[in-house]
């Protein structure tokens, strides 16, 4: 008898049945949701919602917050798709489209508001806090989405890192504007960029880690 042949008669011996992961959308959903109520029963207990409505009734923040709210729930859909083998490469380009115009309407919004302020938009004011808030959300969301996605077992963990990376920063962001009692200046925008740059590239750089070790 073969290798190959004493091989398969032991999986076929001891191999215990694997249970098939949910569907990926499905398992998704079931993170965004805990995720959406967890973030609404923090907006209901610390956030000043008479300032966001005040905020709200912006259009330019509604268009924002709608770019920033489906790039982090496309993000972590494309991050669940692609953890499975047998997805193609281009659901990493399904957060594209609402990145851009989070984007784009952040960057007239620090534009406007240039305009009208000139440079105290460059002060660095609040723009702190903005930065520990992006990143202390972004910590345990990000843990729970790597417990879930690394289940799967991908064969470009890098890649699902990041797009998972970019949904949960983004998801973070958006929690973000419901405790930002002003509208985004452009040293706002230059450190709400830097802090999504790094739980990307956290995200990154720890799926080769532990892939290497």
């Amino acid at each position: 008898m073969s290798a190959t042949e004493r091989l398969i008669d032991r999986l076929v011996a001891e191999a215990a049945p694997v249970r098939r992961l949910r569907p990926p959308v499905l398992r998704a959903l079931l993170w965004l949701c805990v995720v959406a109520a967890l973030g609404a029963a923090a907006v209901l207990l610390f956030a000043d919602l008479a300032v966001f409505a005040h905020r709200a009734a912006d259009a330019k923040l509604r268009l924002e917050l709608v770019g920033t709210l489906l790039t982090g729930v496309a993000a972590v859909v494309a991050a669940f798709e692609l953890s499975l083998p047998d997805r193609r490469s281009g659901w990493a380009l399904l957060p594209v489209p609402p990145l851009l115009l989070w984007v784009a309407s952040s960057g007239y919004a620090c534009y406007r508001h240039w305009v009208i302020v000139g440079s105290g938009g460059w002060e660095l004011g609040e723009s702190a806090h903005c930065f520990r808030f992006i990143l202390l959300v972004s910590l345990p969301l990000g843990v729970s989405l790597w417990l879930l996605l690394r289940r799967a077992r991908p064969l470009a963990p890098a890649r699902v890192a990041t797009v998972g990376g970019l949904g949960v920063a983004a998801l973070a962001a958006f929690l973000l504007q419901f405790f930002h009692p002003f509208d985004v200046t452009v040293m706002d925008l230059a450190i709400h960029a830097v802090a999504v740059g790094i739980v990307v590239g956290v995200a990154s750089l720890g799926s080769r880690f532990a892939r290497a070790g």
